[in-house]
């Protein structure tokens, strides 16, 4: 086994009589306080909140070394995003009947078309998407996007959606 592991047998012998230093023992003692604070806050403390938590029962350890343990055991803080609203319920404006009523069975291609809009979030920001499929061959007839969510948006996808 020491000619395939590329060792010698001295230092092999070593290594299995070796006993864990102090520091590795300290690190196996922080990482289970570490762990118990990951669970107590549901996996939301990233390394600083973590290193806070044990300052304030009185540990002091460096937030180098928090971070380092963590990220060898791979334990992340779980990130919560932000929630984008996107409609406005509040305008003066009149809403259209439902004239389709869920029936979306249609016999002949472009005689009824369905729209959505959906936004995308991208490194610069967000993006919103405005489609018109055609119910008949359930196929993209128009689509426009624009980072700006406005009757603009609408209007190009229909503009591209006739011709």
């Amino acid at each position: 086994m020491c000619r395939v592991l590329s060792v010698s047998r001295s230092g092999f012998y070593r290594w299995c009589k070796h006993s864990p230093g102090q520091r590795q023992e300290q690190n196996q003692q922080l990482l289970a306080l570490i762990r118990q604070i990951y669970r107590d806050s549901n996996g939301s403390y990233g390394s600083p909140r973590v290193a806070d938590s044990l300052r304030n029962k009185g540990l002091k350890y460096n937030h180098k070394r928090i971070e380092r343990l963590m990220r060898i055991h791979q334990i992340r803080s779980k990130r919560k995003r932000k929630y984008k609203v996107t409609t406005n319920s509040k305008h003066k404006r009149a809403v259209a009947a439902n004239l389709i009523q869920r029936d979306f069975s249609v016999q002949k291609a472009n005689r009824l078309w369905t729209s959505d809009i959906t936004y995308i979030r991208t490194q610069e920001g967000w993006l919103y998407l405005a489609v018109f499929l055609d119910a008949y061959s359930r196929r993209i007839v128009g689509w426009s996007m624009n980072h700006l969510l406005n009757d603009q948006l609408i209007i190009n996808a229909f503009k591209q959606a006739q011709n």
